[in-house]
């Protein structure tokens, strides 16, 4: 067995799971920390006696059990985070508490232990609705809601220990992350789960606006190759965005889906028209470059559609409903 031990906030998440698996397969020993309100074991049956692996139930905002949890650790990777728009706007306090606090305790702990590397999952989130496309790492930060601001103040944080107490860390910027264990339940969220949910119950796609607005769809394997990438590195102190540095419309995507039915909704306030990641400097200096175009991703998620059975289904009125604080609180066009 392995004696060297990574520490995955957020282990039995979407994104999360998937690094374990990379972390496992690369001989690494691995610990989970998760609270499961967004992931669950499910997401970890796979490893079910393996012996390189553990789960630990626990909640980043405990201070003092964090710190516990951490004795050890020779790398740390922080996706552990509430995600969502229209929740972060209903109750930023609860986002504040995860993904800032949250945070502080994770480097805290970090640092206690004598991590020897530290990588921080990011959200493109916080560009907002940026000027240029691609975008670099460099454009102007201008979040739209909680869960991007906060998520930005907990890079932030790490930046900041990076530099003050010489805490090796690197944050990723994930851009509009897919593909199999993404979640079910919850929050109105991401396209991807709502159209197959929509998909599997015979109902139309909901199509907000026009559909000709794109997104820098990465698919999770990618994206767990490239947190693994930094953890591999000496680089230290650095902020990358993680995506693929090509659009895809939703039409186009709807389109792989192969939907016959499609409705429109309203276009919605303090989201952009596209998202698009500037990649040369993660594949320059890390040596990453993503491997799974569109339509092959796509087609894994509708390969393992059944996954989505269990999930919400998002009608029109669900939808309207659901989105009321986004529209109040983002402003309306």
């Amino acid at each position: 067995m392995s004696t060297s031990l990574d520490i995955v906030t957020g282990g039995a998440g979407f994104i999360g799971s998937h690094l374990v698996d990379a972390l496992l397969a690369a001989g690494r020993r691995v610990r989970v920390i998760d609270n499961f309100v967004s992931g669950g074991p499910h997401n970890l049956a796979h490893l079910e006696g393996n012996g390189n692996v553990d789960v630990l139930q626990h909640d980043i905002r405990d201070r003092d059990g964090t710190i516990k949890a951490f004795a050890g650790a020779e790398r740390v990777f922080h996706l552990a985070a509430l995600a969502d728009i229209v929740p972060s706007v209903q109750n930023p306090e609860a986002y504040f508490d995860t993904n800032v606090t949250g945070t502080f305790n994770v480097l805290q702990a970090a640092r206690q232990a004598g991590a020897k590397r530290f990588v921080y999952a990011a959200s493109s989130s916080c560009y907002g609705i940026p000027d240029d496309y691609p975008t670099l790492e460099s454009a102007e930060i201008r979040p739209q809601y909680p869960y991007a601001l906060t998520k930005y103040l907990g890079e932030e944080l790490v930046m900041h220990w990076a530099q003050l107490y010489d805490l090796p860390a690197v944050s990723l910027r994930f851009f509009n992350v897919y593909g199999t264990r993404s979640r079910t339940s919850g929050a109105y969220g991401a396209v991807f789960g709502v159209f197959l949910g929509q998909l599997l119950a015979g109902e139309p796609l909901s199509i907000v606006g026009d559909g000709e607005q794109t997104r820098d769809f990465t698919f999770v394997t990618d994206v767990a190759a490239a947190v693994k990438a930094a953890a591999d590195s000496d680089v230290a102190g650095e902020i990358y965005n993680v995506g693929t540095g090509k659009a895809v419309s939703v039409n186009r995507l709807v389109e792989l889906i192969g939907a016959e039915r499609t409705v429109n909704i309203p276009k919605r306030p303090g989201e952009p028209d596209s998202t698009m990641a500037e990649i040369s400097r993660i594949t320059r200096d890390l040596d990453w470059a993503p491997k799974i175009p569109i339509e092959d991703g796509v087609a894994i998620m509708l390969d393992n559609i059944d996954y989505w059975r269990d999930a919400p289904v998002w009608t029109v009125d669900k939808i309207t409903d659901a989105t009321k604080d986004w529209f109040t609180y983002l402003g309306s066009e």
